[in-house]
């Protein structure tokens, strides 16, 4: 067997983000432990361990993927069923026997990004109108973090604010993204919504006129939540799901019944 890719899901609030940061608890060490413990992998480097994207600290991710080239009598031990008895906090949901060249990052056609907005009290019109303003190729300088040497300018393949019940979802797709920008084109879109600021506001920081910067919204609530890839497939196995089921149903219950309390608590003050 060759190179392999795992698709992952995670909780980014129990990490420090993705890549690998000394002393700190990342999705990739967390990953790559686990590889080495059962001897899948000996180390990152020679086995040419990669992901698809480096998810900042408290961001969460149900489509991820990483790859390598597994020690060759253990390539049979990198499915969900094995992996997810030792993994903690992230799940594998699918794998797929990959070209040698394959590159998770590289390979990727598109990426789509989910932000969790509660309802303020937004205007749905508005902050749709100002999601329209997104969608295209700009210079996001006004709604990203600096980083030297890449360019500013990123396509916004498309972008849509779903209304659900006391909360919406803000779902943004491109080829690539800079550092904060999904967080800082939803912060954007829920002050156009507030009335905090306008369309035409957008379109002038889009034009180049930086004159003040959108600051990001919290990490907690995004989620990388698909990536494109052509001719790559990746399959599963039902023990391994069972498993991740039952993980994220326990959290998600936890969340519901800490949800369910406090608004109990807002209805009664």
């Amino acid at each position: 067997m060759g190179k392999l890719a795992l698709r992952i899901a995670y909780d980014g609030t129990a990490f420090y983000g993705f890549q690998r940061q000394p002393e700190v608890r990342t999705v990739e060490e967390e990953v790559i432990r686990v590889l080495q413990k059962l001897g899948i992998i000996r180390d990152p480097v020679t086995s040419e361990f990669k992901g698809a994207s480096r998810t900042d600290s408290g961001v969460s991710a149900f489509f991820n993927v990483v790859s390598f080239v597994p020690v060759p009598e253990k390539a049979h031990l990198a499915t969900p069923r094995v992996l997810n008895h030792h993994l903690k906090d992230v799940w594998v949901v699918g794998f797929s026997e990959v070209p040698a060249e394959f590159h998770p990052r590289f390979w990727a056609k598109e990426k789509t990004y989910r932000y969790y907005l509660i309802d303020m009290g937004h205007d749905f019109e508005e902050m749709v109108k100002c999601a329209r303003s997104f969608i295209g190729t700009h210079d996001f300088s006004a709604f990203a973090r600096p980083e030297p040497g890449r360019d500013p300018v990123r396509e916004v393949r498309s972008i849509e604010v779903i209304p659900r019940q006391g909360y919406y979802i803000v779902e943004v797709s491109g080829k690539s993204f800079l550092w904060e920008m999904v967080r800082r084109i939803v912060n954007a879109i829920s002050y156009c919504g507030l009335g905090l600021l306008s369309r035409e506001d957008v379109e002038r920081m889009l034009s180049g006129e930086v004159d003040k910067k959108i600051p990001p919204a919290p990490p907690e609530n995004l989620v990388l939540w698909r990536i494109e890839y052509e001719g790559i497939t990746f399959e599963t196995d039902e023990e391994g799901l069972k498993k991740a089921r039952n993980e994220i149903f326990s959290r998600y219950s936890s969340a519901l019944v800490r949800a369910a309390l406090f608004g109990d608590w807002l209805i009664s003050l």
